[in-house]
């Protein structure tokens, strides 16, 4: 799949150089920011050191909503588990997690906060799971090129991008499979502000590539019977 990764709405120029570095050095060259041009500040490109490449191909977004219309699988980070979740998952799980999609999901997105008070509720809200890094202390908290610099050591070798990865993504995998559902519980009378489907929807980005194929074939099945 190909990885971005995503800073919201950072606050200084160098962490966002440092970060591009961090992604360079590790083979990953998507970065998305949103609500920010701090990419283009001369701070920035000081600490990039050979992946300037990576700033000025950068992708702006207005807001998380834009990003998460462009992503299959949004994650986003967090210290510590939030919105009553359990999907909270420290990196080598999450790199488990994305493993098993196969070509399910042609793009997954990793969010980092802002600086000063990382990603807000809302935000949380807008994400399929959450990861984080356990730490022996709460304070002081990892710097933001640091923390991007860790998962991109973590998640290296798992990026792919192929046109046939693409196809198989858009009608079988996993945001089409979200898709389908969103348009199909409603039908067995499970909207979408109940339980059942808050669950099937926490539980949906921890499937593997072949129960997503699963799922797929079930609501094939139960279509033709509505």
């Amino acid at each position: 799949m190909k990885l971005a990764f995503v800073l919201v709405e950072p606050k200084v120029p160098e962490n966002v150089g440092a970060a591009a570095r961090a992604l360079c050095t590790m083979g990953f060259s998507d970065l998305w920011l949103v609500n920010s041009d701090l990419h283009t500040r001369p701070e920035a490109h000081w600490l990039a050191h050979g992946s300037d490449h990576i700033l000025d191909n950068a992708r702006i977004f207005p807001d998380l909503a834009a990003v998460r219309n462009s992503a299959d699988l949004l994650m986003g980070t967090s210290a510590k588990p939030r919105h009553n979740r359990q999907d909270w998952h420290e990196p080598a799980a999450l790199r488990t997690v994305l493993s098993n999609k196969g070509d399910t999901a042609a793009t997954a997105a990793l969010v980092f906060g802002r600086e000063d008070r990382g990603l807000a509720n809302e935000e949380l809200a807008l994400c399929d799971l959450l990861t984080g890094f356990p730490m022996a202390v709460t304070y002081p908290s990892l710097n933001l090129a640091q923390a991007v610099m860790l998962y991109a050591w973590e998640l290296s070798g798992l990026q792919k991008t192929s046109e046939q990865l693409e196809t198989a993504a858009s009608t079988s995998g996993l945001a089409a499979l979200r898709s389908r559902l969103e348009g199909l519980l409603p039908e067995l009378d499970a909207p979408a502000d109940e339980k059942l489907s808050q669950w099937v929807f926490e539980k949906l980005p921890l499937l593997s590539d072949r129960d997503i194929g699963f799922v797929h074939t079930l609501c094939g099945n139960i279509e033709r019977k509505l």
